[in-house]
């Protein structure tokens, strides 16, 4: 077992669950990589994708849940326990307002569309993670529990992965800077399990642990050692814990080996310039670094962004801490991947697992509201420069195009090319299709 420990702010959500910062790579599945045979077989699984408008997606997750009436839906007419003390701005779009901590996105809104209208029924943290990474309802109560979450369902990035499979020399699913909560592999297994990097990319020591050349072995010895465990492993047929153990061995040795996926993982390349424009903070490198994982062939960067949980005093670090580094790391993200070509092909998506509840409570804070919220889309053959459906006064639920969990989903799904309803048999052999009903949301795909 390969165990990388990083430092850094234990985060606390409201019930008390505080993030791990140890990351086991191995029993927990978390390695990904490539050989010769899957690499051939990501190629076969890309020519069935021939009607994708995404080759990738880079899924930003503002953990906790990003209240939508201080962002993307102000109600400057509601009156101020529900409209909040934020001013509202206008767009580059006529008649499209936001709050005035979304400058930059407000600028560019002609590059991404906002869906107002997304809305289902579970008010939890960690099932509310759940069920929108899987598209089904978790089997336990919201509280502590390990990650991944999903221990029989696969979350979307695995989905992509068995999917599509990677199109170069970095894992095809990855996670950063924490591991997504809902964001294991489920019943597909351990091949499927993102490539976790657990570790700040806006800190000047940031790197990619056991990456690099381990002291002492030289790349000889280190051929000959992968040589001799090679041959021990076609004496005898690994199954159970041994075949998953067999599976990560061989995905550490290939991007140890890899030079492009050192050079991807090398945040400190890029200029100060293009650096600064995402924003020295953790999101902001982060969405960078996505875009760089994006470029050496990863199918699917998912961020988790966490902090969003915001019952008490809130609005002071929702104006300082929050909402204006997510608002710089998107339009820094789509104004970058639109300049090198890469936007009509990279499917951006953002939102949290809930919004937050249309009322200020006594403590200066909202609470858990999941029956509305925003989610914002670009690129990958979604039409940019719209609004999509709409909330009642008090962006307390959807009042036209109500969009669910499975419909967000299924046009993710579409969009990469991805038959949600095809079918992979499930641990007792029963068919379970990759989306569980749902529709396309009209008037997003272009």
């Amino acid at each position: 077992m390969l165990n990388v420990r990083y430092p850094g702010a234990r985060h606390q959500f409201c019930d008390g669950q505080t993030r791990r910062q140890m990351l086991r790579l191995g029993t927990t599945g978390l390695f990904t990589g490539l050989t010769l045979p899957r690499l051939l077989q990501s190629e076969a699984l890309a020519a069935n994708a021939s009607n994708a408008k995404a080759k990738a997606c880079i899924f930003l997750f503002l953990e906790g849940g990003p209240p939508h009436q201080d962002m993307w839906d102000p109600k400057p007419d509601a009156p101020p326990e529900i409209r909040g003390p934020f001013q509202t701005i206008a767009t580059s779009t006529p008649g499209v307002f936001f709050a005035e901590h979304c400058q930059k996105c407000s600028k560019i809104t002609n590059k991404f569309t906002v869906v107002r209208s997304h809305s289902h029924a579970d008010n939890g943290h960690m099932t509310g993670y759940h069920y929108v990474m899987t598209g089904r309802r978790a089997a336990f109560a919201d509280g502590e529990h390990p990650i991944p979450t999903n221990e029989l369902f696969p979350s979307l990035g695995s989905v992509v992965s068995k999917e599509l499979g990677s199109n170069g020399s970095v894992p095809p699913y990855i996670n950063l800077p924490h591991p997504m909560s809902a964001g294991g592999p489920g019943f597909y297994g351990a091949e499927h399990s993102p490539f976790v990097i657990e570790a700040d990319p806006s800190q000047p020591d940031f790197e990619v642990k056991d990456l690099g050349q381990v002291e002492g072995l030289s790349s000889v010895r280190l051929d000959l050692r992968q040589r001799l465990l090679s041959g021990l492993e076609q004496q005898r047929k690994r199954i159970g814990r041994a075949a998953a153990m067999s599976t990560y061995y061989e995905k550490a040795y290939d991007l140890i080996t890899s030079p492009a996926a050192r050079k991807a993982f090398n945040i400190q390349s890029e200029p100060a310039a293009v650096r600064e424009s995402y924003g020295m903070t953790q999101i902001g490198q982060s969405a960078l670094l996505g875009r760089r994982l994006i470029e050496a062939g990863c199918r699917f960067v998912g961020i988790d962004a966490p902090g969003w949980d915001v019952h008490f005093n809130c609005f002071p670090s929702l104006a300082g801490d929050l909402i204006p580094p997510a608002d710089r790391a998107f339009a820094a993200l789509l104004t970058d991947l639109e300049q090198r070509g890469l936007l009509d092909s990279t499917l951006v998506v953002m939102m949290g697992e809930m919004g937050r509840t249309p009322r200020i409570n006594a403590q200066a804070g909202r609470d858990h509201w999941s029956m509305a919220q925003c989610i914002l889309f670009a690129g990958g053959g979604t039409k940019p420069g719209q609004i999509i459906g709409a909330t009642d006064k008090q962006a307390a639920a959807p009042v036209s195009d109500p969009i669910s969990v499975s419909d967000l989903l299924r046009t993710v799904c579409t969009l990469l090319g991805i038959d949600p309803e095809k079918e992979h048999p499930d641990p007792l052999g029963r068919p379970v299709p990759i989306v569980n009903g749902g529709k396309i949301i009209p008037g997003l795909i272009a």
